[in-house]
This record gives C-alpha cells, sequence and structure tokens, in this order.
C-alpha cells in the first residue's frame, strides 16, 4: 500500500466501523436540541455538573461540589456541594471556613456551620454555599463534613478552588538563586 492510498483507507475504515457499530446519526435528542435551538428557546439556563467526588479511599465522606456561574470580585457565588456519607444514614455536620479573610469572605446570610439529614431515599445530602470574593486569584472555600460515631468523631476536609479573574496571587520569591559547586541552583535564604 502506498502513502497516498493511507488517508483514503484510513477514512474507509472509519465509515465501515460507523455502519457496522449502527450509527444512524445525530440522536434524536441532538435533534430536538438543534431544533429548539434554532426556534430560540433559549428559556433553559446551563445546569452546573458537579466535579468528581473529592475523597480520598476509606474516607467517610465523598464531597463533590459545583460553581455556579462565574465568579466575580464583589459579587456573591454560589457553590453546589453535594456530599455522599459511606457511614449510612446519619446526620452531617457540615462547616465552611475561609482561612485569609482578605480573599473570601461567607456571604451574610450563610451560616459557617450547618447539620443535614439525608432523605430516606437518597444517599446523599446537596447544599448550596454563597461566598463573596474580595480580590482576583485563587482562592479557596474549605468544607467540612463530619459525623460523631461511638468511637469519636469521623470527618473529611476538601479545598474547593474558586478561581477569580484571569490573575492569580503574585509569588514573592525569598533569598536569592546561585549555582553550587555541582552545577545545581540553589536559593539561599538570609535571616533577618
Amino acid at each position: 500500500m502506498t502513502i497516498r492510498k493511507i488517508p483514503l483507507f484510513l477514512t474507509s475504515m472509519l465509515l465501515l466501523g460507523l455502519v457496522a457499530c449502527g450509527d444512524d446519526g445525530p440522536s434524536a435528542g441532538a435533534e430536538q436540541a438543534a431544533a429548539d435551538k434554532a426556534a430560540g428557546s433559549e428559556t433553559t439556563k446551563p445546569q452546573a455538573t458537579f466535579e468528581a467526588p473529592v475523597g480520598k479511599p476509606g474516607a467517610p465522606f465523598a464531597i463533590s461540589y459545583a460553581i455556579i456561574g462565574t465568579p466575580i470580585v464583589g459579587s456573591p457565588v454560589t457553590i453546589d456541594l453535594r456530599v455522599t456519607s459511606m457511614l449510612g444514614p446519619q446526620p452531617v455536620r457540615l462547616s465552611f471556613i475561609i482561612n485569609d479573610a482578605t480573599a473570601m469572605m461567607l456571604h451574610e446570610a450563610q451560616p459557617s456551620e450547618i447539620r443535614l439529614e439525608a432523605p430516606a431515599d437518597r444517599a446523599f445530602v446537596e447544599q448550596r454555599v454563597t461566598v463573596v470574593p474580595i480580590r482576583e486569584g485563587r482562592l479557596y472555600l474549605n468544607v467540612s463534613a463530619a459525623v460523631d460515631t461511638e468511637a469519636g468523631t469521623s470527618s473529611t476536609v476538601i479545598a474547593i478552588p474558586v478561581q477569580v479573574g484571569e490573575g492569580a496571587r503574585d509569588l514573592e520569591e525569598h533569598g536569592r538563586l546561585e549555582t553550587d559547586e555541582e552545577g545545581e541552583t540553589v536559593r539561599i535564604l538570609e535571616s533577618e
């Protein structure tokens, strides 16, 4: 087979594979979405999708989150949380902590701690949290999910990144860079 015939061969194999798999083209859902868009029906607002659950294996909780909208300095930002307990249906205590008060704060109507119980038909609880960014950069909301057991308190803590604007916090360099006798770059820190 010559080099000129390879693209033709690959294209025909791809088409043959699609026909063999029974691909009839766009699905009915895709056709309906295209028809709705053409008709100008933009009444539905986009649904946020939850990030993959955060938590290590064996942790008592798996926490998923979705940031709604675009975070802007001074405007409230909504974060939807989904907390799945691996310990069964027990009341969950959620705490919201912001370590840098110059970067972000909880909305005035947002409590810093709540206690939730999952409905009988679901294995998870959902909660909406509202924060207000004060500056641009990558900011973090720490979320702690805890449950009291006979053996003590079991908890999972995650940090949810909230990117505000394009800029990030400027890194402050400490010390000076030098090259040692082996040719490696090292940073020399000086006491003040």
